[in-house]
């Protein structure tokens, strides 16, 4: 019965010496270290990779919830005749199965002025029915708030705006229009004041630092667009579904018109992101190899250090499967210790990606991923199952291929030759 248990694949005599192996010994120090720089090469590049890939896409859901969230998912464009319907139009849009809502708009590009200076901004005239159904703006007011919008009271800005303007609620801001009135000297420039009504917080530099939201019927006004609006932004229910509704829109909008999705309108931006994701796995996939390499090197001098031990046990009776499946074992488990600790590295940081980047910031008194550059301030961070598990699963696959041909080596040894000398 013993000879049996001893004779069957992976028997406890098999893993219980494979455990002896990776245990430190002071005349194979050397050897552990190898295995050690080992485990945290493979620990490092596995903790790397899930965190750099997760901040990577919590980098782009958040991009596209903000962009998606305040610009629509399709952007209806009149063509051949001024939008001066769009209160009609709209509502036929809005009854397109899928859509959320389609909101008139008018746009305009100025030059807004406060005591602390003057920027260029993105004036949007909207109505307030319509700016309920956007959260993103709506739900994110810190200041003020969007009553009596549609009687004119005032404009709503970003955070980031207010602050570099120097301004807040009650204050007055100064739009200067380029688009004026004409005159037998030229074109004058438009220059109006208007209160600031609220104080929103997007949470996206580039919005937050540019937007101004204004009545509709202000902004026609403003800009002397009468009764006509820019286009019509539809936003639907679920994003990667435009391409189906967008037919729909162009046959129920009931007049001749042009409309662009956000695929469209981001392709550069969003290729270029998912570029990025794809090198980045590809180059970070290396520091795993370089830790693989080092199992392999760290096996094969295990080897030649065991050779004695190995040709004992073959005149023992051990057959060359049990000496190759106690190196397999041996190296195996500082690929499978070494994955599982960069997992839990990897998720722990993950979840306090963010109060590390503040940690970091406060330590070197710097702004560790500018919200100027990166247009978001806070980094976020979102693990995805199966990308996880791809990491996981390509280390571990890894760290088992790496210990193959040492593994086969000690199992080809003979014991003549490894005891010749002895």
């Amino acid at each position: 019965m013993s000879e049996a248990k001893a004779g069957r694949p992976f028997a406890p005599f098999e893993w219980k010496l494979a455990g002896r192996y990776l245990r430190s010994r002071r005349k194979e120090a050397f050897i552990s270290v190898i295995a050690g720089f080992s485990f945290v090469g493979i620990m490092l590049g596995v903790a790397t990779l899930i965190i750099v890939m997760a901040v990577m896409n919590g980098f782009r859901g958040q991009l596209m919830d903000k962009i998606l969230g305040i610009n629509g998912h399709a952007v209806v464009q009149p063509i051949d005749s001024p939008l001066t319907d769009y209160a009609s139009v709209a509502d036929r849009l809005s009854g397109v199965d899928g859509v959320r809502v389609a909101m008139p708009f008018v746009e305009g590009q100025v030059l807004a002025s406060g005591p602390s200076g003057a920027f260029g901004v993105l004036v949007r005239g909207v109505r307030s029915a319509d700016l309920q159904k956007l959260p993103l703006v709506y739900n994110t007011v810190q200041i003020g708030s969007f009553d009596k919008f549609d009687d004119g009271i005032g404009v709503a800005i970003g955070q980031r705006l207010a602050e570099s303007l120097g301004v807040t609620v009650g204050d007055k801001i100064t739009l200067v229009s380029p688009k004026g009135n004409v005159t037998a000297l030229g074109t004058t420039p438009r220059v109006k004041a208007y209160p600031v009504a609220a104080i929103f917080k997007i949470g996206m530099s580039e919005y937050d630092g540019t937007f101004v939201f204004m009545p509709i019927a202000e902004a026609q006004k403003y800009f002397m667009m009468e009764d006509k609006v820019t286009a019509i932004d539809v936003f639907v229910n679920n994003p990667d579904d435009i391409g189906t509704i967008k037919e729909k829109l162009t046959v129920d909008a009931g007049r001749p018109v042009l409309i662009t999705d956000w695929r469209q309108r981001n392709v550069t931006f969003f290729s270029a992101l998912e570029v990025e994701r794809n090198v980045m796995f590809m180059i970070l996939t290396l520091i795993v190899l370089v830790a693989a390499l080092n199992i392999v090197s760290g096996m094969t001098m295990l080897v030649k250090d065991k050779s004695h031990d190995i040709a004992i046990l073959r005149t023992m009776g051990a057959s060359r499967g049990s000496i190759l499946r106690v190196f397999l074992i041996t190296g195996s488990a500082i690929g499978v210790a070494g994955t599982i600790a960069g997992f839990g590295l990897g998720l722990v940081v993950c979840l306090n990606v963010e109060k590390i980047r503040q940690f970091v910031s406060w330590l070197t008194s710097t702004e560790l991923f500018s919200p100027e550059l990166y247009y978001l301030s806070q980094l976020p961070a979102d693990m995805q199952m199966h990308e996880t598990v791809s990491v996981l699963i390509m280390a571990l696959v890894l760290s088992f291929v790496a210990t193959i041909y040492p593994a086969w080596k000690a199992a080809r040894l003979d014991p003549v030759d490894a005891l010749r000398y002895e």
